[in-house]
């Protein structure tokens, strides 16, 4: 989906995600939470959108 606004401070390339802006690479979202799965995160792949809903 399109969304009619997006949040251009908030880049996202996740099309999975409900909240992704199908025709920009932004999130349709004021605000995203982001956290980690890992006890001592040591690179990006350990944390996580906690925002992201499955479309």
């Amino acid at each position: 989906m399109c969304h009619s606004s997006y949040n251009k401070a908030i880049r996202c390339t996740v099309e999975q995600c409900a909240n992704h802006c199908d025709c920009a690479e932004y999130c349709a979202l004021d605000s995203i939470t982001v956290g980690t799965h890992e006890a001592h995160p040591t690179v990006d792949q350990c944390t996580d959108c906690k925002s992201f809903r499955r479309k």
